[in-house]
C-alpha cells in the first residue's frame, strides 16, 4: 500500500476531488497554505494499493493545472531583490505529490 500526499491549489481541488471520487478513490482534504506565496491550498491524503498509484497520479495531473498570476507577496519580492508589494508574475497551481509506503489502512 501507498500513502499519496498531494498539495494542490484551492482553485483545482474541487475538480480534482470530483474526478478522484468518480474513479472510486477516497481522499481526505486538509486546508493548508503555502509557505512561499502564503496562499491557500489543500493537501489531499489518499491510501491506495501499489497498482493504483499510477492511476491516481494521472488523475491528479489531468486536474491540476498551472497558471500565471500576479503576486504582491513581500517574501517573494524580497527574495527577487525587488521592492516589497510590487506585483510580480509567478507560476502557480499544478500539484506537488509525495508517495510513501503505507503499512496499514483501516476503515471503521
Amino acid at each position: 500500500m501507498k500513502l499519496i500526499i498531494a498539495f494542490v491549489q484551492d482553485k483545482d481541488c474541487s475538480k480534482l476531488i470530483k474526478a478522484l471520487n468518480q474513479a472510486q478513490f477516497r481522499s481526505t482534504r486538509l486546508a493548508t497554505s503555502g509557505g512561499f506565496l502564503k496562499r491557500g491550498n489543500s493537501t489531499l491524503l489518499l491510501g491506495v494499493e501499489d497498482e493504483q498509484v499510477d492511476a491516481v497520479l494521472t488523475i491528479i495531473k489531468e486536474n491540476s493545472s498551472t497558471r500565471k498570476e500576479y503576486s504582491t507577496s513581500s517574501m517573494a519580492t524580497n527574495m527577487l531583490g525587488e521592492m516589497p508589494n510590487h506585483p510580480i508574475e509567478v507560476l502557480v497551481g499544478g500539484a506537488t505529490v509525495l508517495v510513501a509506503p503505507l503499512e496499514k489502512m483501516v476503515h471503521f
